[in-house]
């Protein structure tokens, strides 16, 4: 599995660049703030919602502390989408939230 660090995707995002993200925590998490851009599947609908997602754009998996986006990134690698989990989760987030 591979993993970015939240200070990575930080940087990229302060460079401009266009990032995938899903946050995989539950709606009352995402509440209290998220990465601009993310899109929140929560855990427990990746499965049901993955055909929202396209297999050519690579995305970086989000949550509370990175074990969940841990299992959302093994599950979508295993059916052939370019995922990445962002280690340490929002615990590791210094940027900004929306």
């Amino acid at each position: 599995m591979r993993e970015i660090t939240a200070k990575e995707v930080e940087t990229l995002l302060n460079q401009g660049k266009i990032l995938n993200i899903i946050d995989v925590r539950e709606v009352k998490e995402v509440a209290t703030g998220i990465i601009p851009g993310a899109i929140n599947i929560p855990l427990g609908l990746v499965e049901f919602r993955m055909h929202e997602l396209d297999k050519t754009k690579e995305y970086i998996m989000v949550c509370r502390s990175g074990g969940r986006s841990g299992q959302a990134t093994r599950f979508l690698e295993s059916y052939g989408f370019n995922v990445i989990n962002m280690a340490g989760g929002m615990l590791a987030w210094e940027g900004l939230v929306e």
